[in-house]
């Protein structure tokens, strides 16, 4: 694995649009994005161009936090979303930039993440691991249609 890097892959039975929104939608986000036993608050989020975010996740066991915030580099809706993130903890130095791609494929949607400039304190697998867990509840999110009654 490459140091401060990941890059993951994942096919989704989800549409391009509904996985979007799963980023896009701040309460959508809290749920899924944090590793299991975190816990998410959004601070801030103004989703468009050179708008930025402000989130914190809280280990559930410890309590200890960790608040990061970033900006939104490009995004072109159900397709591409590329944004930055930088820890406020200054032993975490650094810019970190998540690409997230979304193909549509015949079963639902083909997902491609790359994150770069991981700070050399955040081994890039434990990174990836916690990218697996999150991933997983982004699928528990998007994949059920569950009908209004």
């Amino acid at each position: 694995m490459e140091k401060n890097k990941v890059n993951l892959h994942r096919v989704l039975t989800a549409s391009p649009e509904k996985i979007f929104q799963a980023f896009t939608d701040p309460d959508a986000m809290a749920s899924w994005l944090p590793p299991f036993g975190f816990v998410c608050k959004i601070h801030q989020f103004n989703f468009k161009i050179g708008g930025v975010f402000k989130m914190s996740f809280t280990n559930f066991s410890t309590g200890n936090r960790h608040a990061f915030g970033g900006e939104y580099l490009e995004i072109i809706p159900h397709k591409l979303l590329k944004y930055s993130d930088k820890f406020d903890d200054p032993n975490l130095p650094g810019q970190i930039i998540t690409t997230v791609q979304l193909t549509p494929v015949s079963c639902g949607t083909e997902l491609h993440i790359t994150q770069t400039g991981i700070p050399d304190m955040i081994p890039s697998e434990m990174c990836y691991l916690g990218w697996q867990d999150s991933l997983e509840k982004l699928k528990k999110l998007v994949e059920p249609n569950i009908p209004d009654a």
